[in-house]
């Protein structure tokens, strides 16, 4: 799995700010060795996501529960969808619940919405993309979800990609000395994008040799005219759309030409998909 180190860490995270020294309220109820079955229930129709995370908590408490998934990430479920199985001791079962569903429930809520946006975008060429309005921490799992609802995952942090906005600009006296800085300080597999807000500035960018131009803010007129103008230099730059993206607005701005949409509410604001966990005694 792609940044394991990362999710590990997260689960670290969880569990010590959850269980800390230990859950008192089942360590003093609950015998230690007693097994039972939990299964986790769709309580709304959506998509799901995050199904190896589960495991993942499941498998730090005890290595040999038993996990069993009725679906695959990327799937869509109806209310009432038994979702999966775990067999393991009661009291592994109720450390790992609030863990793993409020990782679950927030995953399958970014996938949900995501499916909704893919879903407007199918009859074009253009792709959605997410961005870095990520909860911290949690931005491998916010991305995860986005590729399980059918999105396209933009640059994971500032390190994978080089996105040369507004201020760089003003620090570096334009958008070509700002291109040419960066340019002589990265590998060549890292990609240069320039966010532009006027159709000089795309100019700038595609004589500066920009590898992607995102197009800020801009109304839909403008939009389309500057595609044409970086079409027809014919430089194999993409062309990204930015700024106030919902859903009644997708097909319009696709009909641009763009290449991508990028939408910040893909996670940074995030409805968690209604999801229950009902424990019984073998």
């Amino acid at each position: 799995m792609q940044y394991e180190n990362l999710i590990k860490k997260l689960i670290d995270l969880g569990i010590e700010e959850d269980i800390n020294t230990g859950d008192v309220t089942t360590d003093s109820i609950i015998p230690a060795t007693m097994n039972a079955v939990a299964t986790m229930t769709a309580k709304q129709e959506g998509v799901i996501s995050g199904l190896s995370i589960v495991k993942m908590v499941y498998d730090y408490f005890q290595p040999d529960a038993v996990f069993t998934p009725y679906f695959n990430d990327g799937d869509f479920v109806k209310k009432g969808d038994v979702i999966l199985k775990i067999e393991a001791t009661y009291p592994t079962l109720l450390r790992g619940e609030r863990l793993s569903l409020n990782i679950f429930q927030r995953m399958c809520g970014i996938a949900t919405e995501t499916a909704k946006y893919v879903k407007e975008l199918a009859a074009t060429h253009t792709e959605l993309l997410d961005t870095r309005k990520t909860a911290p921490g949690l931005r491998v799992l916010d991305k995860m979800a986005v590729k399980h609802g059918g999105g396209t995952n933009h640059r994971m942090g500032l390190y994978d990609m080089a996105m040369i906005k507004d201020n760089h600009i003003k620090m570096a006296g334009g958008i070509t000395k700002a291109v040419e800085q960066v340019r002589a300080n990265i590998t060549p597999d890292i990609k240069i994008e320039v966010e532009t807000t006027n159709l000089d500035e795309v100019r700038e960018a595609i004589a500066a040799g920009a590898d992607i131009i995102m197009l800020d803010n801009m109304d839909n007129a403008t939009m389309t005219e500057a595609v044409e103008i970086i079409k027809a230099a014919d430089k194999g730059i993409k062309t990204e759309a930015s700024g106030n993206m919902n859903i009644p607005r997708l097909k319009e701005v696709a009909a641009t030409g763009v290449d991508y949409i990028s939408v910040g509410a893909l996670t940074h604001t995030v409805k968690a998909m209604d999801i229950s966990m009902n424990i019984q005694v073998e």
